[in-house]
């Protein structure tokens, strides 16, 4: 892949939703800047799936943060990606962590982190939270930004 121009499929055209998580293709670009330690976040605030017992769907809000190596998640691969997990049945804890080993075994990041604030069913919110690597001394991670769930109180 060069530095220059990298080669990406699914950027600049239409595109049709993967039929799942494992027929979905996640493309990397080059890091223009593989030389800084600096996060980078994605936030899904509507990302959706299926219970695998029930068929029901569940929602989450995600935020994924990581810190580059060489590549770069192209984002457009991201949201078709994320989006195939639409008619896929898995318990929110497989979503969350899946999502994270998949975008590692991709990208090779430095550091990664996602957290699923996953919406109540059954009357309880399901957070899950998982990471790979550490964190430079130095680098600037924000919190999440999400809120713990309370209702409507």
């Amino acid at each position: 892949m060069s530095r220059d121009k990298p080669t990406v499929t699914l950027l600049g055209g239409s595109s049709v939703l993967p039929a799942s998580p494992g027929e979905a293709l996640l493309e990397r670009v080059p890091n223009p800047h593989p030389d800084a330690d600096y996060v980078a976040r994605f936030t899904v605030p509507e990302f959706t799936s299926l219970c695998p017992v029930t068929g029901q769907p569940d929602f989450a809000h995600l935020v994924i943060d990581y810190v580059p190596g060489q590549w770069l998640v192209e984002s457009k691969s991201l949201k078709l990606y994320l989006g195939s997990f639409r008619n896929h049945g898995a318990f929110h804890e497989d979503c969350t962590v899946g999502i994270g080993k998949r975008l590692v075994e991709v990208l090779a990041p430095r550091y990664l982190r996602i957290g699923g604030y996953w919406y109540p069913r059954g009357g309880i919110p399901i957070d899950v939270f998982w990471q790979t690597g550490t964190l430079a001394p130095g680098v600037w991670l924000p919190d999440p930004g999400v809120a713990p769930y309370r209702g409507r109180g």
